[in-house]
């Protein structure tokens, strides 16, 4: 991809990053050009505007297959998150919604596994955790998106750690698991400040805190 796509995103600020992804789209390539009309349908669906995102999505339908194969996932992810994502209330997601994700993911998963793109593998597995939310289901899944993760050595694969490792540690502390929860967390916590993220690196240390107050330690969290 000649765009950096991550650079364009401010998850909290999707009509921001809307924005920063129409400027880019003047003078972009064909491929890069469907890449970043995924990105558009994802900043609606992150507003909650799922008709409107898979209508952004429904006529890029037509050039998949003269695509790329990361555009090919970035399609198919975004398809996916119309149906389920962290978005979606739980109300709306029924087995037929929760299906149709599943299909996508999926097919966004082989088809990165295929070519190489960790990343976007590692992403396709971790949105699975909306698809099947029993907390077990949860941390199978997430642990699965943790061990591709470990024998990837592609440096953006790397920076999922810290998201992963949060989910490895609440599926663990919902299954009662809290000396496991309370590791997860603290590799967390250590992933994120080796990347820089401030407003991360406060949320694992609430994690931690929160985990310590369950097996009561509460000096400890109190501290936190």
């Amino acid at each position: 991809m000649a765009i950096d796509v991550p650079a364009l995103w401010t998850y909290s600020d999707p009509a921001l990053s809307e924005q920063r992804v129409q400027q880019a789209l003047a003078g972009a390539s064909a491929d890069d050009a469907f890449v970043l009309r995924t990105q558009i349908a994802r900043t609606w669906g992150l507003r909650g505007d799922f008709e409107r995102a898979r209508t952004i999505l429904a006529p890029l339908e037509a050039e998949l297959a003269q695509r790329s194969s990361e555009a090919k996932v970035r399609y198919a992810l975004e398809l996916g998150r119309t149906h389920v994502s962290p978005v979606h209330p739980p109300e709306t997601r029924t087995h037929e919604q929760r299906e149709r994700a599943r299909i996508l993911y999926m097919q966004a998963f082989e088809t990165a596994k295929a070519a190489q793109l960790d990343f976007l593998a590692i992403d396709a597995l971790h949105m699975m955790v909306m698809v099947d939310d029993d907390p077990a289901d949860q941390l199978a899944w997430n642990i699965k998106a943790l061990a591709y993760l470990e024998q990837s050595t592609q440096a953006e694969a790397r920076k999922w750690e810290g998201s992963l490792r949060n989910n490895v540690g609440h599926a663990n502390r919902l299954l009662g698991n809290h000396d496991e929860a309370l590791r997860q967390f603290r590799l967390s916590l250590a992933a994120h400040e080796r990347e820089g993220r401030p407003a991360n690196v406060r949320i694992a240390h609430w994690m931690i805190a929160r985990t310590l107050r369950d097996l009561k330690r509460f000096d400890e969290a109190i501290a936190i």
